[in-house]
């Protein structure tokens, strides 16, 4: 049985309804059950547009894989996005609330649109990838990557937080286990959801095409009072994280994993503060000393490392 948390590739919205304007992935925050975050990833074939209207949510236009043009209220911002979300890290787009958007691409793709709900109507804005803040977390098999490109750090936004994590095949992150839903000393409350797309590594890159994407594997769980959740994801799945624990999220040997994080929450502050499983918060002490993994960074804004 499918967890109500866990929604596979392909899922319109939460209820699995067919969106007709090329949205592959529609996660509203009525949908989730909650206030802030969405998310919708949009597919594009040669030549296609596709408008729409921010509403009271500003949004980032991420591209997964392809390029764009992406014009909000009359601006324009040409992003080289990338072939996969292992060949680089992108430029992006960011759009305010109460705008209109149109996202063309010429040769088509697949585009992220990270989204919360936010008071304050902030001005339209080109993000370079060279621009993004690329951080090594973990150690030894723990070690993953992070590209900070809407985090508190890296873009002022209004209430949104994204980034991207990835992971090497064979290792954990979003470990140890953490949660963000009491608002305490070190803790925010914060609404998350994890975007999936795998890899693998039996080609040239870690992006490669051997084998279906279908069969590329990973694992995720989220686990709390009345919320267990240890999922088999697969490219293109989705996991909403209102409470609880989550992690770790597992990329299994041959699958490298990416993963994006939306995450908002009722404070104005931005933040990302979150408080470890206290289980496991000592294994952040056995990485003192430890080497990180030599394949992280597995790309930067130039291209794969």
């Amino acid at each position: 049985m499918t967890n109500s948390l866990h929604l596979p590739a392909g899922s319109a919205d939460a209820d699995g309804a067919h969106d007709p304007d090329g949205f592959r992935l529609v996660i509203t925050p009525r949908d989730a059950g909650w206030s802030y975050s969405s998310l919708r990833v949009l597919e594009l074939a040669a030549g296609e547009s596709a408008e729409f209207t921010t509403g009271d949510s500003e949004c980032v236009v991420l591209p997964l894989a392809g390029s764009c043009r992406v014009t909000v209220d009359g601006r324009t911002f040409e992003l080289a996005g990338r072939t996969d979300v292992f060949a680089r890290v992108t430029d992006f787009a960011y759009a305010p609330r109460d705008a209109e958007v149109t996202v063309h691409s010429a040769e088509g793709g697949r585009f992220a649109l990270p989204a919360a709900r936010c008071e304050r109507r902030l001005e339209p804005a080109y993000g370079p990838a060279e621009k993004v803040l690329v951080e090594t977390r973990g150690a030894g098999n723990a070690t993953r990557q992070v590209n900070n490109f809407a985090s508190p750090e890296g873009f002022g936004c209004d209430r949104l937080v994204a980034v991207e994590v990835l992971t090497p095949d064979g290792n954990w992150s979003s470990y140890p286990p953490h949660k963000h839903d009491e608002l305490n000393e070190g803790e925010a409350v914060l609404e998350e959801i994890y975007y999936f797309e795998l890899g693998s590594t039996g080609g040239s890159g870690s992006g490669s095409n051997t084998g279906s994407v279908g069969d590329r594997i990973g694992y995720q769980r989220v686990y709390a009072d009345g919320v267990d959740l240890l999922e088999e994801v697969r490219h293109g799945d989705a996991v909403l994280v209102p409470r609880g624990y989550h992690g770790p999220s597992m990329a299994a040997p041959g699958y490298p994993m990416y993963y994006l994080n939306v995450l908002a929450g009722p404070r104005p502050e931005r933040t990302m503060a979150c408080r470890d499983d206290p289980a496991h918060h000592w294994v952040r002490a056995s990485w003192e000393g430890m080497p990180t993994d030599p394949r992280v960074p597995l790309c930067d804004a130039e291209g794969p490392r």
